[in-house]
């Protein structure tokens, strides 16, 4: 569609300032975006079509609509384009992602015995969170050094209630690593005592530790106490050496993040030092491809916005040291401040120690970038060589961009369920996973159950269309957006191919799905797995891709991750109906109760090892029922 088709009207634009969405033919929103004069910004898009950046470009032929909304302040406008970006995930927007994974020393204060651990992924609430580290390794180091000094629990749940359960700690209790919790050798508060003077000295409270242990060593050597002083003095130089692996490069009061950059005209790196008391406490590092024409002022905006946006307040330090200031830097600064419930500032360093840090960060973001680009060089021409390889060898009209495929699990014909994975571009798309259960296809096979999974999906999909009046959106044209909750619906978005796990039998099942419901502008193939063969509805040979196809090795990857989602639900439906069928026929014992019972002993071997009396404690369990509960197992065992 081209853009002056949807142009607003000239003078229809406010000059207020606000934020504006560009959707596209089935409403979903594809780039959000915010200005000081909507006007302006809104008619910059039009002015010059030819002149603007690449993907700009690409984003205004996508699009089939803009709207937008009017506020008040500045302020106003960044925290209604943060939450629309967070609501929407616009496919166009700015989105930094981590350049690898990054692990973190975590402190689960929310646990009865705080545990000490490396951890990588999401952030979870009640865990302190030090680094991120390069490698687990170093931190691994760190830990070691400090569990002499600071001897807090590191081992598992299950290590822990073991040695609880025979009355014996592991080897770092016996070799003073441990306070042993598990036993009894510490009470709850003094564990606690201890984990949190660890997360003080993480967090660059060190020199009281230091000193503390100094005077104590002073105090044993003058009353002749030289075992005890000699262990303090290596207690000392233990604290010592972990200091000694995190580099001094600011004065020791000062708290701060440096953010650098390094981009070119399609893409940006970002790295940033974490210094705590003066000392490099982490390093992160993320890419972004970059939309339209931006400043560095600009990418620094949306960093901030994205990445301290969903940061714990105490994460946040007073002071952020960046490349190029925001264009609303007062702005950013009031809604940074906002959410650390304190004072933020942001300073572009000219001189000095701070402005040499900055320096050694932008030399880490250009290495970052460089090798980032080595890396997503191949990663493109790989996936689209693969994505043309399918669209040669199907004689599709163009290559598949939304590829969705289709795979059925069960047990001797039981248990039935199907997955449906979904890969975009040559990637796999999780948040579209879908998986089904099927009921009543007991004993009749992968075929019926494919006839009905693609019946279901594509049913749901026209009924979705024509809810929306939108019967007529080409495939992979747009996602329909459910009026009630603003988002996305679940199976409007159609694919361009449809890949089913097996051979002629299953094509020849889908295809007739499809017919079925008069839906023929989607493709269908099938990857026999014993040749790796792809199979087209009615033809009776095989299309053979050359094993060293592109094109074949995503085929092969879409079925096996299809193949993954459909096991992984099998063997979890699979397991709660084991549990649940060994309390099915105990009589008095409904649904609620048998919950309840498998909630608080775990599983069904511990309930059946329970006494009466520890089956009592289960709310909703009394004398009487009980007894027929452990009467009922003991029979069954029998």
């Amino acid at each position: 569609m081209s853009p002056l088709s949807f142009r607003p009207a000239a003078g229809s634009i406010p000059e207020s300032p606000g934020v504006y969405r560009f959707k596209d033919a089935g409403g979903r929103v594809i780039y959000v975006g915010k200005a000081k004069s909507l006007r302006q910004r809104l008619n910059s898009y039009f002015a010059d079509f030819a002149g603007l950046h690449p993907r700009t470009r690409t984003m205004l032929e996508t699009a089939a609509g803009v709207d937008w909304t009017v506020v008040g302040t500045e302020v106003e406008a960044l925290q209604l384009e943060y939450s629309w970006i967070k609501e929407f995930d616009p496919r166009f927007n700015v989105k930094y992602r981590d350049d690898k994974s990054y692990p973190y020393l975590a402190v689960t204060m929310d646990e009865e015995f705080p545990r000490v651990q490396v951890m990588r992924g999401a952030k979870r609430k009640g865990t302190r969170y030090f680094g991120p580290y390069s490698h687990a390794w170093a931190i691994r180091e760190t830990v070691d050094l400090l569990l002499r000094v600071f001897p807090v629990r590191t081992c598992s749940a299950g290590v822990f209630k073991r040695a609880g359960q025979i009355g014996r700690p592991c080897l770092l209790g016996y070799i003073d690593k441990c306070s042993a919790p598990c036993v009894g050798r510490v009470t709850e508060q003094e564990h606690r005592a201890l984990a949190e003077d660890f997360c003080d000295f993480m967090a660059g409270n060190t020199s009281r530790f230091i000193k503390r242990l100094e005077r104590e060593m002073r105090e044993a050597a003058a009353e002749e106490e030289y075992e005890r002083a000699a262990r303090l003095r290596d207690d000392v130089q233990a604290l010592q050496r972990a200091l000694e692996k995190q580099a001094v490069v600011l004065g020791e009061a000062t708290d701060c993040d440096v953010i650098a950059l390094a981009e070119d005209q399609l893409e940006a790196a970002v790295q940033v030092f974490y210094v705590r008391g003066g000392r490099i406490r982490g390093q992160r590092g993320w890419v972004v491809d970059k939309v339209e024409e931006t400043t560095p002022g600009e990418l620094v905006e949306h960093f901030l916005l994205q990445i301290y946006g969903d940061a714990a307040p105490e994460s946040l330090p007073r002071e952020v040291l960046v490349p190029a200031l925001p264009p609303d830097a007062e702005a950013v600064t009031e809604l940074l401040g906002e959410h650390r419930r304190g004072r933020v500032e942001l300073r572009v360093p000219q001189r000095g120690d701070k402005r040499s840090l900055l320096e050694t960060v932008e030399r880490n973001a250009k290495e970052s970038l460089a090798q980032h680009k080595l890396r997503r060089a191949s990663d493109l021409t790989t996936r689209s060589k693969a994505l043309q390889e399918i669209a040669d060898a199907l004689d599709l009209d163009q290559a598949p961009l939304r590829i969705e495929c289709y795979d059925v699990s069960h047990t001797m014909g039981d248990d039935v369920v199907a997955s449906m994975v979904v890969f975009e571009d040559g990637l796999a798309r999780k948040s579209e996973y879908r998986r089904f259960s099927i009921r009543g296809m007991s004993g009749q096979g992968d075929v019926a159950s494919i006839h009905e999974v693609i019946l279901r999906r594509f049913r749901r999909y026209l009924e979705e269309r024509s809810a929306t009046g939108e019967l007529d959106a080409e495939p992979g044209g747009g996602e329909p957006i459910d009026p009630e909750t603003g988002k996305p619906r679940k199976f409007a978005y159609p694919p361009n191919l449809v890949v089913v796990d097996g051979g002629p039998a299953q094509v020849a099942a889908a295809q007739r799905a499809l017919d079925e419901l008069g839906v023929d502008d989607v493709s269908v193939c099938g990857l026999a797995k014993r040749l790796e063969e792809v199979w087209l509805p009615g033809d009776d040979q095989p299309v053979i891709l050359p094993r060293t196809s592109e094109g074949l090795y995503l085929l092969q990857r879409v079925r096996d991750e299809a193949h993954r989602f459909a096991i992984t639900y099998h063997r979890a439906k699979r397991s709660k109906s084991a549990k649940e069928s060994a309390l099915d026929s105990v009589p008095g014992l409904g649904p609620a109760r048998r919950q309840a019972l498998l909630r608080h002993f775990g599983s069904v071997k511990r309930l059946r090892a329970a006494t009466t009396a520890e089956i009592c404690e289960v709310p909703g369990i009394g004398p009487a029922l009980a007894e027929v509960i452990v009467s009922a197992l003991k029979g069954e065992d029998a």
